[in-house]
């Protein structure tokens, strides 16, 4: 990050704009300065996100299906840059973009066609937001507390005509269940790939659950924190670095081949783990349902490290007796 050219002002209200998280009636993004400032900044830290997201989905040997992909709401373009980094630009046929600012569209567009020559990137037709034809796969990132009721239902529409949606929003309780109800509007025509171990409801849906969210924490590079510039970032933002919650949601329409809907005898850890003298709560998600189970750290000393430092797997395999828990592999 080159701090001498960092446009702090213009970083700042952007900073201040996404924390309220209001839906907005207008764009936010007032030059391309504006947008090349959040794509080395903010914008970077999303990246991260989608890097957590994509790395899990290639461990698990998945990948959406050729075609088309439309970035909505891009911003700078973060999210559509990293898919198709990491899949390929030979994957995808085209990379579409949307935003309600042209701005931020013509911003996203340069960037790609930069990193990827090759791949035809262009504008989504305003006509194609409306109509009834299918779509190849969705990306949708950071959007669900920006967008009132209204236009959140014709996002979940837009959806419904993906062949593949991938999905990541900030790890807040608010952003979390927005996105839960999603899956469940969609999962009738959707196998659900990820974050789930199972294809049934989610169980933060029953009604003791109300108080839970689905939510994780990616691993930022280590590099950034021997690096002057993102600490004088993380400063002047009043941002822990270290932190990087969020949801996300991947789904694929039922009946198409490579379809994934479950890692079977998986469960997943929510969040991150809370760690008592000798022993650790985590809050577990599985077909059966939502879990707040104990390891013992005698059980499992290299787990129960790796939980408290939190470096552990989010899927791993238990034997259960009661609420108490052992890892299989040990």
């Amino acid at each position: 990050m080159n701090l001498t050219a960092l446009d702090w002002a213009a970083v700042s209200r952007l900073r201040e704009i996404f924390l309220e998280g209001k839906p907005l009636r207008r764009a936010y993004w007032e030059s391309e300065n504006d947008l090349a400032a959040y794509d080395l900044t903010l914008g970077e830290r999303i990246g991260w996100k989608w890097d957590a997201v994509l790395t899990e989905l290639k461990a698990r040997n998945w990948s959406p299906p050729p075609g088309p992909l439309l970035d909505f709401g891009c911003g700078s373009g973060i999210a559509g840059r990293r898919v198709v980094a990491a899949f390929g630009p030979s994957h995808f046929s085209a990379l579409h973009v949307h935003d309600r600012s042209p701005l931020a569209e013509g911003f996203a567009l340069k960037r790609a066609q930069t990193a990827f020559p090759k791949l035809t990137c262009e504008r989504l037709k305003p006509e194609e937001l409306t109509a009834t034809t299918p779509l190849g796969t969705l990306l949708v990132s950071h959007v669900l507390s920006e967008l009132p009721p209204k236009d959140q239902a014709r996002l979940a529409a837009l959806a419904s005509r993906a062949q593949c949606v991938l999905w990541v929003e900030p790890g807040t309780q608010s952003d979390s269940r927005a996105l839960i109800a999603v899956r469940e509007l969609l999962r009738p025509d959707f196998a659900v790939v990820a974050p789930c171990t199972h294809d049934a409801a989610c169980g933060l849906t029953a009604p003791e659950r109300t108080e839970d969210w689905c939510h994780f924490f990616g691993r930022p590079p280590w590099e950034i924190f021997t690096d002057s510039a993102w600490s004088e970032f993380g400063r002047r933002l009043g941002i822990d670095l270290r932190s990087l919650p969020y949801s996300f949601l991947v789904l694929q329409r039922r009946g198409l081949p490579s379809a994934t809907t479950c890692v079977q005898g998986c469960s997943r850890t929510l969040g991150h783990a809370r760690i008592y003298k000798g022993y650790a709560k985590v809050l577990t998600c599985e077909a059966a349902g939502v879990a707040d189970l104990t390891l013992q750290k005698r059980d499992a000393p290299k787990l129960f490290k790796a939980l408290k430092d939190g470096e552990a797997e989010p899927l791993q395999r238990w034997e259960r007796t009661g609420d108490r828990i052992v890892p299989i592999d040990g």
